[in-house]
């Protein structure tokens, strides 16, 4: 096994996914990682356009497009026209997104409690402690850096 950081975060991206995927199948949800972070932010910010979207979940505007429609044709978010810009559309969370989102929890929750089943408590709040640190020092760096809302 390779001791370079980006070997290891790219392996622990792949279990990440893995898990999320097992996890959220398991309790009968067909929703990916990224349809997931969609649909929160969502909630959070109802209203945003796409790019906007993109930003806060950190995800290539241009594959958005791709997520979004599917989000749309499977009736979980709407688009409606931007109040001041006529080639935007803002989205938002449907009832039925939300829904969605409150059933599958327990599988989320389940799945990031095996993301870091190999460390104890500590080690797991210090692992997302250095995670979170890493990732904001080269936030910058990234084809599809987060913005903050």
């Amino acid at each position: 096994m390779s001791d370079k950081p980006g070997f290891l975060a790219r392996r622990f991206q792949q279990i990440a996914v893995a898990v999320f995927h097992a996890e959220v199948a398991a309790a009968g949800f067909d929703l990916t990682p990224v349809q997931y972070s969609a649909l929160t932010a969502l909630r959070a910010h109802p209203g945003v356009d796409q790019a906007t979207l993109a930003g806060l979940i950190a995800f290539d505007r241009t594959t958005m497009g791709g997520v979004v429609d599917r989000l749309a044709q499977r009736g979980l978010l709407t688009r409606k026209p931007h109040p001041t810009d006529r080639r935007a559309r803002t989205l938002e969370i449907t009832a039925a997104g939300a829904d969605l989102l409150d059933r599958v929890e327990p599988a989320v929750q389940r799945a990031q409690e095996i993301m870091v089943s190999g460390l104890d408590a500590a080690e797991a709040a210090e692992f997302l402690r250095l995670l979170r640190k890493a990732v904001e020092g080269c936030n910058a760096l990234s084809r599809a850096p987060l913005t903050p809302a």
